[in-house]
């Protein structure tokens, strides 16, 4: 213990510097000018029910959601189209698939023509289509029975179309 002592008399003293308090980086903004002053509820008003949580946001995909998988397959029972909203027109075409899950859900197939039919086997993603209200999954071209865009060239891997063959100069 003697030692640590004998150690401390050669240290110089520690001095702490006090530096003047910081000025803020940036002024308050100023708040907006109301005649009365903001209060707070009361302690009745709060058991009443004043403060209400806020609603929790629905998943747009909710089969997939509630067992977190990012893909399921399924089984189409039914094929056909629907009418997009309003301002749109056309014929959007959709399948009804009962998921491995057991839930029934409607899926857009995407792209120009379908092999599907009924008992097809398909692979079920999310992502809502905007303009077909009720239809929150797309169906994924290239996989399961349901085949790729033929004579696809741009944006391929969203519809399950290979590369095309170059021709071979002989």
């Amino acid at each position: 213990m003697a030692s640590f002592f004998r150690n401390l008399a050669f240290r110089p003293a520690f001095r702490p510097t006090i530096a003047p308090p910081a000025a803020p980086k940036f002024a308050p903004l100023a708040k907006a000018f109301s005649s009365t002053p903001a209060q707070n509820a009361t302690l009745n008003q709060v058991i009443r029910g004043c403060r209400k949580g806020a609603r929790a946001r629905h998943a747009t995909s909710p089969a997939l959601a509630a067992i977190h998988a990012p893909m399921l397959k399924g089984v189409c029972v039914r094929v056909g189209v629907t009418k997009p909203k309003k301002p749109n027109s056309g014929e959007r075409k959709t399948a009804r698939v009962r998921l491995s899950n057991g839930k029934v859900i409607t899926a857009f197939i995407p792209g120009e023509g379908h092999n599907i039919q009924q008992h097809s086997v398909v692979l079920v993603r999310g992502g809502r289509m905007q303009d077909c209200p009720g239809v929150r999954y797309k169906c994924i071209r290239g996989a399961m029975d349901l085949g790729g865009v033929g004579s696809r060239s741009t944006s391929r891997s969203k519809y399950g179309t290979k590369k095309p063959k170059k021709a071979s100069v002989g």
